[in-house]
């Protein structure tokens, strides 16, 4: 097993994921299987009690594991499965430290930090990095277990990776952060030279016209000082990097020479960092620290990716922001087939390069509105905006997304934290300029109301819509409320006394505890419904391609209340997807006679979305807006 640590320093939020997902994708389309590790110095043991204002959203694992967001941009990126042990937190490792004092494993000897809780953290990285993290080929919303649980690890074709990424949270300096510097300092002895390699990220300022170093110059000291030497420095820089600078940092840094220093400066689209970093030559300095012989294997499959284009000019050259050959640019955007005869991994890399300069041509876009209650971090719906991201590819629109808190949609002007008059107007002027309209999930009765608005609106005026989680319910309060007449319908979440509780705490969860004890982690959705009154077909179900059930990942503590499932179906909202029981409602949908597109799922579809393959649900949801979802169910035979 080699391992390739990243670290950072000056600031946090420089895109230490973004660069480790980057240079995993890099690693894949040399031929490798990669796993990755995020250990987070915090005392929580996992992110489930944070808020999303502190953090960010809460990313929600197949097991169950609620984790940091980074852990999504690792399964975007390389398309594996990752588990709740592949984040490391530091209450964590203590609450397993403190476990086997209290049982007595360490003998009566003084539990110390050093060695303890260090060889904790060793030991700890070295038992996940060897579990398999195959997605299944990227089916990742299809089932394959019968009990709906968590679909099934191992099998023929789950493999232990060849390489684990390791990104350490925060920065170098941190004091929460110092003991897992230090089990590393140990880990690089532990596993030899040859398997271990070390990275930092840093910033590189430019203050009038001159790019700066010594944030860099102090970060590396920093982490030099705990016995740490980096092999490879990143840079984060608004422009590329000078020459000058290169040299500066890698004289100062104690690194190989100005090859070793990379620029990471802002590009168009993330998805081009990885072919950024390789055309820097990370893959060939990492190969000869890691002795990965098969990435000499590279030089022939990049051969055969030049072939057939003019020049054999290479695709990686970015460092100007654009394609240096037009003519590449074109035929990678063209969708040409002249590139199919790749095979594994290198048809996968053309995939994605394809994919990030293509994202750069188009000229129409879609304006998508997300009505939320964090909409001052929009890093609390970052998986939400990447599977949007993802389906407005697949349907080669610009992405054009517009934010509404969801409290401002309520006409409660007494309140100050609802808004005033002029957050009211412009909050509905956004809703009616939208092309298609998200919910996404949320806690807390601040905003609900807002919430069920839009849904009544987009269902009333057909606009595209899809509810997650809390919007999945909103739309059965708002159906209730105003189709079945049932006026004071409403979840118990935010009122108990109601005389029509639609939602329901499920009476399985912990009313007492908050951490994990929620329905957690991927469960099976059957399609018990599949055909509407008239005739027409879930195209919920179309969207998952025709399939029977479905595997997605649940984050929820209440459900749709069983007692009022069939009035409601009855009435015209469908529950067209239902757990394994039957009794609990996972899909809701009008037919299509009714509505283009309204749509809610109970879980968390965000979850699963794959640039190059994407969550089918916002699929629909970005060809409903567009106009083009009646030509893809033809295309699909259904009528």
């Amino acid at each position: 097993m080699k391992y390739i640590v990243v670290t950072g320093g000056v600031v946090s939020g420089l895109g230490k994921g973004v660069t480790i997902s980057s240079m995993g994708r890099m690693l894949q389309g040399c031929g490798l299987r990669v796993t990755s590790i995020k250990i987070d110095p915090y005392l929580n043991v996992d992110a489930g009690t944070m808020s999303p204002f502190e953090h960010g959203e809460t990313y929600v694992l197949d097991d169950g594991g609620e984790t940091d967001l980074d852990l999504g941009n690792y399964e975007r990126f390389l398309s594996i499965s990752l588990t709740s042990d592949h984040n490391i937190t530091t209450g964590k490792v203590y609450r397993k430290v403190i476990g086997r004092e209290r049982r007595g494993d360490y003998l009566g000897k003084t539990v110390q930090v050093v060695p303890h809780i260090t060889n904790e953290i060793q030991e700890w990285i070295e038992e996940v990095a060897h579990v398999p993290v195959d997605d299944h080929g990227n089916r990742h919303w299809e089932a394959d277990a019968v009990d709906g649980t968590a679909p099934r690890r191992g099998g023929e074709d789950a493999r232990v990776a060849d390489v684990c990424l390791i990104e350490v949270g925060g920065t170098v300096g941190d004091i929460e952060s110092s003991v897992f510097l230090e089990a590393l300092r140990q880990f690089q002895f532990r596993v030899g030279p040859s398997n271990f390699c070390l990275t930092f990220v840093s910033l590189v300022p430019i203050m009038g016209e001159e790019q700066k170093t010594k944030p860099t110059q102090h970060g590396v000291r920093d982490l030099r000082s705990v016995g740490l030497s980096p092999t490879v420095i990143f840079c984060r820089c608004r422009e590329v990097l000078e020459e000058g600078t290169k040299s500066k940092i890698a004289s100062f840094c104690h690194v190989d020479g100005p090859k070793c220093v990379l620029s990471v400066h802002d590009v168009s689209n993330v998805y081009h960092v990885p072919l950024l970093l390789m055309e820097q030559d990370l893959h060939r300095i990492l190969a000869e620290k890691l002795q990965l012989g098969s990435i000499a294997e590279l030089e022939g499959r990049l051969d055969l990716t030049m072939n057939g284009l003019e020049e054999k000019a290479t695709m990686w050259n970015l460092c100007e922001g654009s394609m240096a050959n037009e003519k590449v640019m074109q035929t990678l955007a063209s969708g040409e087939k002249d590139l199919d005869g790749l095979s594994g991994m290198s048809r996968s890399m053309i995939d994605w390069a394809r994919m990030a300069f293509k994202l750069d041509r188009f000229e129409e876009s879609v304006k998508i509105l997300i009505v939320g209650k964090y909409t001052g971090l929009q890093d609390s719906y970052l998986s939400v905006i990447k599977s949007l991201k993802h389906a407005s590819m697949a349907v080669e629109r610009k992405l054009d997304l517009i934010w509404v808190e969801a409290a401002h949609l309520e006409c409660d002007f007494d309140n100050e934290e609802m808004g005033g008059e002029k957050e009211y107007k412009e909050a509905w002027e956004k809703v009616k300029s939208a092309d298609g309209v998200v919910v996404p999930g949320g806690f807390g009765t601040r905003g609900f109301n807002g919430k069920v608005l839009a849904a009544k609106f987009c269902r009333e005026n057909s606009v595209p819509y899809l509810g997650i989680c809390l919007g999945f319910q909103a739309m059965v309060v708002e159906y209730s409320r105003n189709i079945l007449k049932w006026e004071d319908a409403n979840s118990t979440e935010f009122d108990e006394e109601t005389k029509n509780p639609v939602v329901i705490f499920m009476p399985e969860i912990d009313k007492e505890n908050m951490g994990g004890t929620m329905r957690l982690g991927s469960r099976n959705t059957a399609f018990t419904h599949p055909r509407h009154d008239d005739g027409s077909s879930s195209v919920t179900q179309i969207m998952y391609k025709n399939a029977a059930v479905v595997s997605e990942r649940h984050r929820h503590r209440y459900e749709v209340n069983p007692d009022r499932v069939e009035a409601i179906h009855d009435a015209g909202l469908k529950f067209v997807g239902r757990d394994e029981t039957g009794t609990r409602m996972e899909v809701a949908e009008l037919p299509r006679s009714e509505h283009p597109y309204y749509v809610g799922c109970q879980y968390h579809p965000e979850f699963k979305s794959r640039p190059l393959n994407p969550s089918p649900p916002f699929h629909g949801l970005l060809l409903a807006a567009c106009g083009l979802i009646n030509d893809y169910i033809l295309s699909h035979n259904e009528k």
